[in-house]
């Protein structure tokens, strides 16, 4: 289940669950939390003392990539043309390694 993207669009499912239950089972505690989007309280003596949420994943919107590249410091003409050409070997490339690197 992991990378799954949970829909947040709908209440995230809520479970409490002791510190002792937590540390006995942590890995699957967060595999339910990212793969399901669920929400765990963890309690101590009965108190809820922490909440373990799924990270929100943000994305960058076209408009906000343009505005941030308008900030940098433009390449100089021989850089952005080398850049250029590099990129189009990739994409010729089908974007594929030419060989794999882990094997010799």
């Amino acid at each position: 289940m992991i990378g799954v993207q949970p829909d947040f669009k709908t209440r995230p499912m809520e479970s409490t669950v002791t510190v002792t239950e937590a540390v006995r089972g942590f890995s699957g505690l967060i595999d339910r939390v990212i793969g399901r989007g669920e929400i765990a309280i963890l309690t101590r003596n009965g108190k809820p003392v922490a909440r373990i949420t799924p990270e929100r994943v943000r994305r960058t919107t076209g408009h906000e990539m343009a505005e941030f590249w308008k900030t940098r410091i433009p390449m100089p003409p021989g850089e952005a043309e080398s850049f250029a050409k590099d990129l189009a070997e990739i994409r010729s490339s089908g974007n594929r390694p030419q060989r794999d690197p882990w094997m010799s």
